[in-house]
């Protein structure tokens, strides 16, 4: 099936949207800033820590780029990767509390995004509902 002119795709970041777009631009910024700026300087201190902050900058891009691009499909990646993001930040949260040890420095999902106002945890949540509601 062919994919429909921008023009004509369902628009994602209208409304409340733009708002979850906003966010995740500057999750991604930051992310990305991060673990670039880490693992230029200083991998060798916390390998682990600083490649999971670029996973979850990538995955913040990615979730940015499909709300800008809406359509159904977009829609449907995003939903796929907000979900991809809770459970890394559900899963990297609770191991960064049960085993500090493995983390000498913080992800940006360590404690459950603690360090960034528990936004990487509230987002996916509420970016799955926001996108759900979009169908």
């Amino acid at each position: 099936m062919a994919e429909m002119p921008t023009s004509e795709k369902k628009r994602l970041v209208k409304g409340p949207g733009m708002l979850l777009v906003w966010l995740y631009g500057v999750m991604s910024v930051g992310a990305v800033s991060r673990s670039a700026y880490q693992i230029a300087t200083e991998f060798d201190r916390a390998p682990l820590a600083y490649t999971l902050s670029a996973v979850a900058a990538v995955v913040y891009a990615f979730i940015t780029y499909t709300l800008v691009r809406g359509g159904e499909t977009a829609r449907r990646i995003a939903l796929v990767c907000c979900a991809v993001e809770l459970v890394g930040v559900l899963v990297v949260g609770t191991w960064t509390l049960i085993s500090p040890d493995s983390f000498p420095d913080a992800t940006v999902w360590s404690k459950y995004g603690a360090g960034y106002l528990l936004i990487p945890v509230i987002l996916p949540v509420t970016g799955l509902l926001w996108l759900r509601g979009r169908r």
